[in-house]
């Protein structure tokens, strides 16, 4: 199995079709063996069911789908998924698919290249933007980011863009060690990343801001709850 390909899923039977359609119209064009893993993060909808009955595993690629109750969060999702893949190479994407499949032939290319980790970026050079985010969640995310690489110590201008690919002993490592559950959990990764040595390196890819996001901060608590879960960071690795 040379790539696992890991989407976490809240409430996404309207979306998650494509996604897995132009996943496997991509993968089935490989050479290789891979697998994607649909985790239904306590769903209340039919995520799982469109998934186990509306594609067939085929020669070279296989198609699981996990749910479990309740709903625990994308951190956690994303660990699940993570943990139970067997590829060589272990990516995760966001089921709205705001990054095309194919950007992830650059994160491969730079696995090849001596990274244990390779990050999909919005902000750095060569990242195209075809729709973007609201104006105050543009701004939002810059303090944000400013903030965490503060506090961090950790480089990356985009450390939430749901495209992230590991060499698999890379991914076990650090997801074995996770302890946010939230969407905190990449700068999380990132900072455990730096800790023990292990060579990151961003790429640009291609995205677009898709509606109908599960993740929301339309409140003051919401958006505090963000910077609780940053700080609690080295707070969980002591």
């Amino acid at each position: 199995m040379y790539l696992s390909i890991v989407i976490p899923a809240y409430n996404e039977e309207s979306r998650i079709v494509r996604t897995i359609e132009n996943t496997l119209a991509y993968l089935n064009k490989q050479s290789y063996q891979s697998e994607i893993l649909v985790i239904s993060d306590g769903s209340t909808d039919r995520t799982k069911h469109i998934v186990e009955n509306g594609f067939k595993p085929g020669r070279k690629v296989a198609i699981k789908a996990y749910e479990y109750h309740p709903n625990r969060g994308k951190g956690y999702a994303v660990r699940f998924g993570m943990l139970k893949s067997s590829g060589e190479h272990i990516m995760f994407m966001d089921a709205d698919y705001s990054v095309p499949v194919e950007e992830i032939e650059k994160g491969l290319k730079l696995l090849r290249h001596g990274a244990d980790i390779a990050i999909g970026s919005r902000t750095i050079y060569g990242a195209v933007v075809l729709v973007h985010q609201n104006f105050f969640r543009q701004l939002s995310a810059k303090i944000y980011t400013f903030i965490q690489n503060c506090y961090l110590g950790i480089p990356y201008k985009d450390t939430q863009c749901g495209f992230k690919v590991f060499k698999s002993q890379a991914a076990k490592k650090l997801f074995q060690e996770q302890r946010l559950d939230s969407v905190i959990f990449d700068p999380e990764i990132l900072w455990l990343a730096k800790k023990y040595g292990l060579k990151v390196m961003e790429f640009p890819v291609r995205w677009r801001h898709v509606e109908g996001s599960r993740i929301v901060y339309d409140s003051l608590k919401k958006s505090l709850f963000v910077f609780q879960e940053l700080f609690r960071i080295k707070k969980v690795h002591r």
